[in-house]
């Protein structure tokens, strides 16, 4: 008698639910009247009136989809428009719009690198850079994390190209990349460096012009960024940033470019009216990173085990995934929505609860959760 196919899918189910690791989805309402410390919304721009209105009428002059691949039928001038006024605001020569920020990190990743480049990965990297040195061609050295005289070693004992990746800000304890050491090690090996600035773009820099340009390293021959819409411009997309000739290559050989529709016009008016609006309201940037940095003062005081944050997002230790799930059902029963991060989302093993700052939060709404958050702590969450 053959066997059923997936047999040991019942058998993974059963050991996610024995380590405590089973996730699920959740639908969120329209309105909540939850305190949001989960979403990646920094700027407060994903409702703000201009950018949904910038959404419908995007939609209802362009139509709700893209309608092909951006090679065929999928660019629109709206695209056209965002990806000048993103090079421009973050200091490139040019930019390449894709469909979303993972996309974008695999098209960067795969286009500028093949047989023989060496990818130096910094081992706390996001999945979508981890995936994207998997698809490509070239052998990867996952060094330790934020290292850069690892780098600069690895890079030594290579000949031939090399692409050092990393992370600007780190999802998971929201700590900084350093940038100008790992540019640095770069340039004494001829090798590249491509920075996800998802955590960055909005947040850091010059009225959040993001990491790179912060570092000083913006607009750079040897430097590649890639970014998320859909954190800090509230929307969806992602974007790669780089040198002219960086980017007519991706255009060219980018797997996800090439065969994957093009944003959708809402998501990409959406995301030209949140970038036009940070452009004149800058001083959202600095709330942004006051508030994360008015978070992590309260619960430190409190007595809890959190990470200074170098952008928005600041972790809180758990004791174990069991407790952290348990610490945010508590969180969410007294009205708070906060992130839980857990194996195999984090690199080093250690369950979180991870909050993001927003800069349109009050200062009595940052009290009332912190409150909530010490009141329901778990036994083991205080800082040893």
């Amino acid at each position: 008698m053959p066997h059923d196919p997936f047999d040991w899918i019942d058998e993974q189910a059963r050991a996610r639910h024995r380590a405590g690791l089973v996730r699920t989805l959740r639908p969120r309402p329209a309105g909540s009247p939850l305190l949001d410390l989960a979403s990646n919304d920094y700027l407060g721009l994903a409702r703000h009136p201009e950018v949904t209105e910038a959404a419908a009428a995007a939609a209802r002059r362009w139509g709700a989809g893209a309608t092909g691949s951006r090679l065929v039928t999928g660019t629109t001038e709206l695209h056209t428009e965002l990806e000048g006024e993103l090079a421009r605001f973050c200091g490139f020569e040019a930019a390449l719009v894709l469909s979303s920020g993972y996309a974008a990190n695999l098209a960067a990743v795969t286009a500028l690198s093949g047989h023989g480049t060496l990818l130096v990965s910094d081992a706390g990297n996001h999945a979508s850079l981890i995936d994207g040195c998997r698809l490509s061609r070239a052998g990867t050295a996952v060094v330790p994390h934020a290292d850069p005289a690892a780098v600069r070693k690895t890079l030594g004992a290579h000949e031939g190209p090399a692409v050092t990746v990393t992370d600007s800000v780190f999802s998971v304890d929201g700590d900084a990349a350093p940038l100008p050491e790992l540019a640095s090690a770069c340039r004494a090996h001829g090798a590249a460096l491509l920075v996800d600035d998802a955590h960055g773009l909005g947040v850091l820099g010059e009225g959040g012009r993001g990491a790179l340009h912060a570092a000083g390293l913006a607009g750079a021959p040897d430097v590649v960024a890639t970014a998320t819409l859909s954190k800090s411009l509230g929307s969806q997309g992602g974007v790669v940033l780089g040198p002219a000739r960086v980017i007519e290559h991706l255009v060219n050989t980018a797997r996800t470019f090439i065969f994957d529709t093009g944003l959708a016009p809402a998501a990409t008016g959406a995301a030209l009216a949140a970038l036009r609006l940070l452009a004149r309201s800058p001083e959202r940037a600095e709330r942004a990173r006051a508030v994360a940095s008015g978070l992590h003062g309260r619960l430190t005081a409190a007595g809890l085990a959190a990470v200074r944050p170098d952008a928005c997002v600041v972790s809180v230790r758990a004791p174990s995934p069991e407790t952290a799930v348990r610490w945010a059902a508590d969180c969410r029963a007294a009205g708070l929505v906060a992130g839980c991060f857990r194996p195999p989302s984090v690199p080093d093993g250690i369950s979180r609860l991870r909050l993001t700052a927003r800069a349109d939060l009050t200062d009595r709404q940052i009290e009332e959760a912190v409150a909530t958050i010490v009141a329901t702590a778990p036994d083991g969450a205080a800082a040893g």
